[in-house]
């Protein structure tokens, strides 16, 4: 799907989506709580929300979901039986949510999804599988795992991606004994590992820090079901807040100024971005990432560090971006560990630009559109997060054209 973004302003109010990072683990905590039921409501059906809902069905939970508000029917994971592959379509935070979920059990449980998604790294997993003697196989298009998972000490590295450490948390908090993970790194991506030990916290399960490294959890906890709403999405408001800094006025309701979402920093970035030339470190928030680059370009540049792990999301966003960006005139310096955004005079692009399959990529490509104009091919990524993007900012005053 390609659309034409035109030269225009986005001005009045707009409801951010359903913050899919709550939705995640909410609905994955509902499903722990053993023959009871919990209704979570505000759920927005991006694509990666309905993976999670169809893997969890498959492994045997019920849900009744209506496209807002999901009843969720709570199971056993240590008596999951399935020969039905679970498939988390492009959704990373479905995949590594699962596997330890998965590895509860001592029957396998086959995950599969977009080449993209089984291609990215599973390195801390496939090390515990393999350190306690586990079935973890990866081939091309699958990856196939059996418990079952056991209480005691793991360690890990910390400066990995915050999902996986989400997994271990849900799982190991299953335990009939207590269970310490350990890191051997510093925590990257801090505000979502507090999100999912506040999101457990809501259904009745406690996860301490016994250090600044480490965690523990007694054995034996109590899920109890309950009937929560989802709150408003900060990594997608990201985007709308973004019009706000290049002229716009955009009014964005339903996001928790209180929230815990790492994101929720997009604010300050952005006035940091206007004020002038600075460095920002996006090791906690590397889905901010694509949006931020974009805004450094249009403003005066930026030094942005912590940015390796942009390159393992549904996209290379490094590449990705460098790619784009430089078809408006910008100039990206890349290393290891980060990007450098050079002040540069921008102009419309000559040629056409490209989402690269990454919701992301596309939505930061809007934005800077909407002030020099351009055409975006593969505008449908967005389904993956934010379905109603292109609807929402259309009502806000952007141009927005399809093309034949």
């Amino acid at each position: 799907m390609r659309k034409i973004i035109s030269k225009s302003k986005a001005e009045g109010k707009v409801s951010a989506p359903a913050s899919k990072s709550v939705a995640h683990r909410m609905l994955i905590l509902a499903a722990m709580c053993k023959d009871k039921t919990s209704v979570i409501h505000g759920i927005s059906p991006s694509e990666d929300v309905l993976a999670t809902i169809d893997c969890l069905s498959v492994m045997g939970v019920k849900i009744e979901y209506d496209g807002n508000c999901a009843t969720v029917h709570g199971i056993d994971f240590s008596k999951v039986n399935t020969t039905k592959p679970l498939n988390c379509r492009e959704s990373g935070s479905t995949l590594r949510f699962l596997i330890p979920l998965a590895m509860l059990s001592g029957n396998e449980v086959k995950f599969v999804g977009s080449e993209r998604l089984m291609a990215r790294p599973q390195s801390i997993y496939e090390t515990i599988a393999k350190e306690e003697g586990l079935t973890f196989k990866r081939d091309t298009d699958s990856l196939t795992v059996c418990g079952p998972l056991r209480a005691g000490e793991y360690f890990i590295d910390g400066n990995v991606s915050s999902q996986f450490i989400t997994g271990l948390l849900f799982a190991l908090s299953t335990m009939d004994g207590d269970t310490k993970i350990i890191f051997n790194t510093e925590i990257e991506s801090r505000p979502y590992v507090e999100l999912t030990i506040w999101t457990m916290r809501q259904f009745g399960v406690r996860v301490y820090y016994d250090t600044d490294w480490s965690f523990f959890m007694f054995g034996g906890q109590e899920f109890k079901p309950q009937d929560l709403t989802v709150e408003g999405d900060w990594s997608n408001a990201a985007f709308l807040e973004a019009f706000n800094h290049i002229g716009g006025q955009a009014h964005v309701l339903g996001v928790d100024e209180e929230s815990l979402q790492g994101d929720k920093i997009c604010r300050e970035y952005f006035d940091r971005l206007d004020k002038g030339y600075c460095e920002l470190d996006i090791s906690n928030c590397p889905d901010l990432g694509p949006i931020l680059f974009t805004m450094a370009a249009i403003k005066d540049g930026a030094r942005f560090t912590g940015t390796k792990r942009l390159r393992d999301k549904e996209s290379d966003r490094i590449t990705a971006m460098k790619n784009e960006l430089e078809k408006f005139g910008a100039e990206l310096e890349v290393d290891e560990n980060s990007v450098t955004v050079k002040k540069c005079d921008l102009h419309t692009p000559s040629e056409i630009l490209y989402g690269h399959n990454d919701h992301r990529i596309v939505m930061s490509l809007t934005v800077i559109c909407s002030l020099f104009g351009g055409q975006i091919e593969g505008c449908e990524a967005v389904s993956k997060s934010y379905p109603k993007f292109f609807e929402d900012i259309k009502a806000l005053g952007i141009i927005i054209n399809d093309t034949e």
